[in-house]
């Protein structure tokens, strides 16, 4: 009786725990549902937000409005409108994915200590959202904005608002410039570069920039003064070191005194016009950018101090060994320094006169030329071009002749430095090139030589550059395969 009494008592335990269990399941079941949802849990219009603050981590960032966005630490810190509407978007339409009612334990969600706490007030309300963990297993993540529900957000606010300061700043824009009406450099070049279509100072249709200097009105090669615009729309001003630069700031990175300054005017189209009539025309305004150019001061007198003087300089071509230095730039008369780097510093820098004009030593059109003299080994010979049913044939003597060897050698006969100085020894080749230009008949070059390396190349009797004399005896074995052939 005994045995059969404690099994009857422990299935009565047995089945008291088991009903325990299945109660507690059910209860728990009760108290925290999991479901599907598309509801829309926030509704804010970015317009009508008047404070947003957000902290992570060790990171505490906290902005209102004032007719636009300040800074709560400094109201000098220029923020990004734009930025702050891809904060605020987020919650325009806020949805969620899945909803977990009645929730009594927020760790086992990461939401009894938030990676992240967004703060929002209208002028009637205050939200709080509160980022927990990460659901691996549906890659989305737990929120709550404090209704006693937790919810799942496939769009991750921690993707928009895991950023810093630096992230928040209005940044300079740098324009994209296709053509510029006029180009000045001031400080270590002083020189003005202009548009003109149509000048009697070159002999190529295709050059429209010409730099003002005191040696005159000079063509410059398109492509390279294109090519520096595009250095400048391109520059990437993102790396600020100061956001309201002070007067001693400005000094210590050498943007007191800049190395280089730019100013580009340029035509930007100007939409919504009416003409006198009403009617509409596009029209177009004038645009200024002005881009200042250093490095520090520190940096600056270094290179000065470690350059020879020129009496005690006896090296034809000194040059300082630098270190990769950080420069910096400054936008018109804006408050932000921004660092670029040594190959951005560079580019900005480069821009003297011999850097932008042609590198060809003859650059025109070669279909612009009718006749060439070439003096060579005291010998001269004539090549000739005729039109023959419409198209242009030369000729030595009586022969026609092939001269696209000719052409291209002529062509690739570039300075690898520009030189103003006596010729050399012996003259190797001499051309008078005719041209079908009325304000440029001829062109003489002549191509002396200098050393076993170099040749100098005279042009319309001054000297201008140093070329690769094998550059030169290619052009002269092109010479000789046409007339001794």
């Amino acid at each position: 009786m005994k045995r059969s009494k404690r099994l009857y008592v422990l299935s009565v335990v047995l089945a008291v725990i088991c009903g325990v269990t299945f109660g507690v399941s059910r209860y728990e079941q009760r108290k925290e549902e999991i479901r599907n949802s598309d509801e829309i849990i926030l509704e804010l219009a970015a317009e009508d937000v008047t404070a947003l603050s957000w902290e992570y981590d060790e990171t505490k960032l906290a902005f209102h409005k004032n007719e636009k966005w300040l800074y709560d630490d400094d109201e000098a810190f220029p923020v990004s409108e734009e930025k702050m509407n891809e904060l605020l978007g987020l919650f325009e339409s806020f949805g969620v994915s899945f909803i977990i009612e009645n929730v009594e334990d927020y760790s086992q969600y990461g939401l009894d200590d938030p990676i992240c706490s967004i703060h929002i007030e209208t002028a009637e309300e205050s939200y709080e959202v509160e980022l927990g963990g990460y659901s691996t297993m549906d890659e989305q993540r737990y929120i709550s904005i404090g209704d006693g529900n937790v919810y799942l957000v496939s769009a991750d606010p921690m993707e928009t608002y895991g950023i810093e300061l630096k992230d928040m700043i209005l940044h300079d824009e740098t324009p994209y410039i296709d053509w510029a009406d006029n180009i000045t450099f001031a400080g270590s070049e002083n020189y003005n570069i202009i548009y003109q279509e149509e000048s009697d100072d070159t002999y190529h249709e295709e050059d429209v920039y010409f730099a003002n200097d005191e040696n005159g009105h000079l063509p410059l090669d398109m492509d390279t003064v294109k090519s520096y615009l595009s250095s400048i729309g391109s520059l990437g001003l993102t790396n600020y070191v100061s956001y309201n630069a002070t007067e001693e700031e400005l000094a210590v990175y050498g943007l007191d005194d800049p190395e280089l300054t730019a100013t580009v005017q340029y035509m930007v189209p100007k939409e919504d016009a009416e003409d006198d009539d009403g009617t509409d025309e596009e029209t177009e305004e004038v645009k200024t950018f002005v881009l200042h150019i250093s490095r520090s001061a520190e940096e600056k007198a270094k290179v000065k101090d470690e350059k020879p003087s020129e009496e005690n300089d006896t090296s034809d071509d000194y040059e300082v060994e630098e270190e990769s230095v950080p420069a910096y730039v400054r936008v018109g008369e804006s408050q932000i320094i921004y660092e670029i780097t040594e190959t951005e510093y560079e580019s900005l820098m480069d821009v003297s006169y011999d850097k932008l004009r042609h590198q060809e030593i003859f650059w025109a059109d070669f279909d612009k030329v009718t006749q060439v003299d070439v003096s060579l080994e005291g010998q001269t010979y004539t090549l000739i071009s005729k039109e023959e049913d419409e198209e242009k044939v030369w000729f030595y003597g009586e022969e026609e002749i092939a001269v696209d060897d000719f052409r291209t050698d002529l062509a690739v006969l570039t300075a690898t430095e520009f030189r103003e100085e006596e010729n050399g020894d012996k003259e190797e080749l001499g051309m008078t090139i005719y041209l079908n230009d009325e304000n440029y008949p001829t062109v003489h070059i002549g191509l002396y030589r200098r050393d076993g390396d170099y040749c100098m190349a005279v042009v319309d009797g001054e000297p201008t550059a140093l070329v690769a004399r094998s550059k030169v005896v290619d052009l002269v074995e092109a010479v000789n395969a046409i007339v001794l052939n």
